[in-house]
């Protein structure tokens, strides 16, 4: 058994949540960006690295989420090097201060705030992700793989958000379907599997995106008591 046990989730919607995954390029964005179409929601990363190499993911979102820009907040960081935000703000000699960061105002709630990595990717000498979002103090949904590895990598994760108090709205898996791997993290970890992701055979699109979006229930639904 775990640890530590769930944290209770808000008893009132709160502002947003943080999503956040197992791995780097687990599929945050895809599914940061389909919470925030089918949710009509504001979508936020507060740290951006890897500019040098790619657009980023804020303005995927925008083009997958086909929200006018108001839906769209820029990163609070945005940082060149594909690296972890500690060492890339290092490379071009910036400080980054994630602890005066506070959860901006979001035109349309609710905030989806995405992550950089995984939950122990050092901000600074002194704060890791898993600190900042702690600091926020909004609900976690964990993206994770469904095939071999995510009991392991998916209870190692709750298990540090557990120890912080931080709640845990769901987990979602991207990958091959498996209903065993699925109820086996949901029975030891007293955490709801939200939804399914099936492999894409091609690189991800608007169309593509309704399609996810359209298999989530509205914000709402998730802020009604759970019956046994």
């Amino acid at each position: 058994m775990l640890y530590a046990p769930p944290p209770p989730l808000p008893s009132h919607p709160p502002k947003g949540v943080f999503v956040t995954g197992t791995d780097t390029g687990i599929g945050k964005t895809l599914i940061s960006a389909a919470l925030t179409r089918a949710w009509h929601g504001t979508y936020w990363k507060p740290f951006q690295t890897g500019l040098a190499e790619e657009p980023g993911d804020t303005e995927t979102v925008q083009q997958l989420t086909e929200l006018s820009q108001d839906h769209i907040l820029p990163p609070a960081y945005a940082l060149q090097a594909p690296l972890a935000p500690a060492a890339a703000s290092a490379l071009e000699s910036i400080t980054l201060h994630p602890e005066q960061l506070t959860l901006p105002e979001a035109p349309h709630a609710p905030l989806i705030i995405e992550g950089a990595g995984g939950l122990m990717v050092p901000l600074t000498k002194t704060m890791l992700m898993i600190d900042f979002i702690a600091q926020l103090g909004v609900p976690v949904i964990l993206v994770t793989r469904s095939n071999l590895g995510t009991l392991n990598h998916t209870l190692l994760s709750l298990e540090a958000l557990y120890q912080r108090g931080i709640p845990v709205l769901g987990f979602i898996t991207n990958g091959v379907e498996s209903p065993q791997n699925t109820q086996i993290l949901e029975d030891v970890s007293h955490c709801r599997p939200l939804l399914h992701v099936s492999p894409l055979t091609t690189t991800p699109t608007a169309t593509t995106l309704r399609h996810i979006a359209a298999q989530l229930p509205p914000w709402e639904h998730y802020w009604q008591p759970r019956t046994a």
